[in-house]
């Protein structure tokens, strides 16, 4: 079939009516999946259930430090538990400090803090008339969530396969004391499942901040997600390039075990430099009295170091594969050739990005809604919500079973095609 913008008036008349019938069928068939949020299957959560079997009444409960998990203490986290992070994020120990289950709660109180206190002495952002933060796009719709909560105003920095627009990180970060912020997910970024470049990396490592409480926010929460084993993307150390930068401060880096163990029931880190681990850490004894050591304990005897990591990491890979490739083929099936929409072919991650034609995003979204196919809302990955040509949406692959993914993409594809034929109809 040729390219829909190819088409005359009549021939798009003739489709459209053909697509709605089709649409209209599938309605009638009653289907009800939610692809809205990017969680692991209940394959996925089996290969963590064994962890449940690894702390009993029979256990030992002290570690190195000799103090009782079971008791208060150890505020910054087990030394077991910050040794396997610092492992398996490439980092010297005391860059590592242990949080609870969520990256996100970390780096909302890293912003509250910043906001009610200030940075490293600097005056405390809720005294400021302007607070501006940086904004990769598309994004993660949680990270603008937070900065929005505050009040803060959100700036789009587009990106390519590379990465950021780096230009444009650097004329507003050097340049203007109002930028403290900027979000990232640098590897198998959400949702387009871009892996930030060398050149990337080391640009804003060398970044020369015109406040000097500007901070990267670098959310490596893929950094382990491989799609293929045999084809692992590599990225450079944010830790070791800002060291031989001379910024060893500039940077908070975040990962988790949310979608390697339990969601929702998994251990964070924070990494970064020791000045600022300290800061953290002076406002921490009053915030908690710590978080769960049992869980951290509970995961480093489960998975004993990051090899043991990686390994489990391949497991979910083989689970998550053939589910990205079942959709990518769809996509290039039904969609190639048509010039109706773009995609990303990510190497990890959990999403795949999709490109309607302009202005199309929201009616895609809307119309797989009505079929019963619920989709993460267009706009979602960009500040505010708000896409400015209305074009980006985010496929969640990861939860349903192959059988509700099949149908899933026969809703998706359709949609696609029917907002699309609209869209030239009415041009």
């Amino acid at each position: 079939m040729k390219a829909y913008k190819d088409m005359s008036k009549e021939e798009l008349n003739s489709l459209h009516t053909e697509l709605k019938a089709q649409f209209e069928k599938l309605k009638a068939a009653g289907i009800s999946l939610d692809m809205s949020r990017g969680k692991p299957g209940t394959d996925q959560l089996e290969l963590s259930t064994p962890m449940l079997d690894v702390l009993t009444s029979t256990s030992t409960f002290k570690g190195e430090d000799n103090v009782d998990f079971r008791n208060y203490g150890i505020l910054d986290g087990t030394k077991e538990a910050k040794k396997l992070f610092a492992e398996l994020m490439e980092c010297p120990v005391d860059h590592v400090m242990i949080y609870g289950n969520s990256s996100l709660n970390i780096e909302y109180d890293l912003i509250s803090r910043a906001m009610i206190h200030g940075i490293a002495g600097n005056t405390p952002w809720c005294k400021l008339d302007k607070v501006k933060f940086l904004c990769p796009v598309p994004g993660y719709d949680r990270h603008f969530a937070i900065t929005e909560s505050f009040g803060i105003e959100m700036i789009n920095i587009p990106m390519d396969e590379n990465g950021p627009d780096m230009d444009m990180v650097e004329q507003y970060v050097n340049n203007d004391p109002a930028v403290k912020g900027i979000w990232n997910v640098p590897k198998y970024t959400n949702p387009a499942g871009i892996v930030y470049s060398d050149e990337v990396v080391r640009r804003f490592a060398n970044l020369k901040p015109a406040a000097p409480d500007f901070r990267i926010f670098w959310d490596n929460a893929y950094c382990i997600h491989h799609l293929y084993p045999d084809n692992k993307a590599q990225m450079l150390n944010i830790v070791d390039e800002c060291e031989k930068a001379g910024n060893p401060d500039i940077y908070y880096q975040f990962c988790s075990t949310s979608k390697v163990s339990f969601p929702g029931a998994g251990v964070s880190a924070l990494i970064s430099s020791p000045t600022n681990i300290a800061e953290v850490k002076k406002h921490f004894t009053i915030q908690t009295i710590g978080h769960d050591k049992l869980n951290q304990i509970r995961h480093v005897r489960f998975f004993k170091d990051a090899a043991g990591v990686h390994a489990h990491m391949e497991k979910h890979a083989a689970i998550l594969r053939p589910k990205f490739e079942a959709v990518l083929d769809t996509l290039e099936k039904e969609l190639g050739g048509l010039e109706i929409g773009t995609w990303n072919k990510p190497l990890g991650g959990y999403f795949i990005a999709f490109d309607t034609i302009e202005g199309c995003a929201k009616r895609v979204v809307g119309l797989c809604k009505e079929a019963g196919v619920v989709m993460t809302p267009a706009g979602s990955t960009y500040p505010y919500k708000n896409d400015p040509k209305d074009t980006s949406i985010r496929i969640a692959p990861t939860l349903p079973s192959a059988e509700e993914l099949k149908k899933a993409c026969e809703v998706f594809v359709l949609c696609v095609k029917l907002a699309s034929v609209e869209k030239y109809m009415n041009m």
